[in-house]
């Protein structure tokens, strides 16, 4: 996946470089057999499909392998802070003790990583007020936890952490959708499974952690909508317009549908697989509700 174009060093930071990873993702995650993964892998064990060079060796084949769950999933930069700084440039195949502690270091660092993303975003959104000096605090404070040892790492409450980065990004979109009028309605966390949501209006919206799979969002209008979490799997955007959406994540727009009308952040990438033409064309006749799609213990 190519880096977006952006200014923001923060994005080159927590932007994934496998180049100076040991392929973390593709051994310390379990992941079970689904619509995601051809195969069932257990935690800890290195996918059959990694090479000894530490590269993937159907990468440029893992949709059409079944493994589209590795295509979508993303560390935010987590493998090479593990690799890199925490455990110094040592591989798990050079020095197979430091195997477990490196591959739990790996799944605390993606948190905080993840978090780090998000808490970047909401202070460029400058919510002003107690808000902009909370969200700097909880900022600092995270960045300073992707520096611990292994052994600090696993001590800490990640759960915790998240619930009070969540109220604050909450925050911060609320004032963010709020400005220039109303918000948009709240379907946060509602099921909106293959639902027709063609040519609707959901700007300033908010659908955190809406379950969007197989969604028909073809030419709806997502200016400004918070979509943290939204689960776009499958979701059909094509012509859709999500300039200026809240917290969209790269590996959201890559588990969905899109085409050339597909209007995106200039910080995000047209996934390759989209046609580069519009296509989205298509009647008002129903569609049957798509199956949901098992979902898997690891990879995210």
């Amino acid at each position: 996946m190519s880096s977006p174009a952006s200014a923001q060093p923060w994005r080159e930071r927590l932007h994934a470089d496998c180049s100076r990873c040991f392929a973390l993702c593709c051994v310390a995650p379990a992941f079970a057999r689904s619509s995601d993964f051809a195969i069932d892998k257990p935690a800890g064990t290195a996918c059959p499909n990694l090479r000894a060079d530490f590269a993937c060796g159907i990468h440029t084949g893992l949709r059409e392998r079944g493994f589209a769950g590795c295509t979508v999933f993303d560390c935010f930069g987590a493998g090479q802070q593990v690799a890199q700084v925490t455990f110094g440039g040592r591989d798990w195949r050079a020095a197979p003790d430091s195997a477990p502690d490196m591959f739990a270091s790996f799944a605390v660092m993606r948190h905080l990583h993840e978090l780090l993303y998000y808490l970047h975003e909401a202070v460029s959104l400058r919510p002003g007020g107690t808000l902009d000096a909370d969200l700097a605090r909880v900022l600092a404070g995270t960045e300073q936890l992707t520096g611990g040892t292994p052994a600090e790492l696993a001590a800490l409450d990640v759960a915790a952490l998240r619930r009070e980065a969540a109220d604050l990004l909450r925050q911060a979109s609320a004032a963010a959708r709020g400005r220039g009028g109303r918000p948009g309605p709240d379907r946060s966390g509602t099921d909106l499974l293959g639902v027709d949501l063609r040519a609707v209006d959901l700007r300033r919206a908010s659908l955190r952690g809406t379950y969007l799979i197989g969604a028909d969002l073809r030419g709806a209008d997502l200016r400004g909508a918070d979509l943290l979490g939204a689960d776009l799997r499958g979701a059909d955007i094509r012509g859709a317009d999500l300039t200026g959406c809240l917290y969209l994540i790269q590996s959201q727009l890559d588990a969905a549908r899109g085409d050339g009308g597909t209007l995106l952040p200039p910080v995000l990438t047209r996934p390759a697989h989209w046609p580069a033409s519009h296509t989205a064309t298509g009647d008002a006749t129903s569609r049957p509700r798509p199956a949901r799609p098992r979902r898997s213990r690891g990879k995210s």
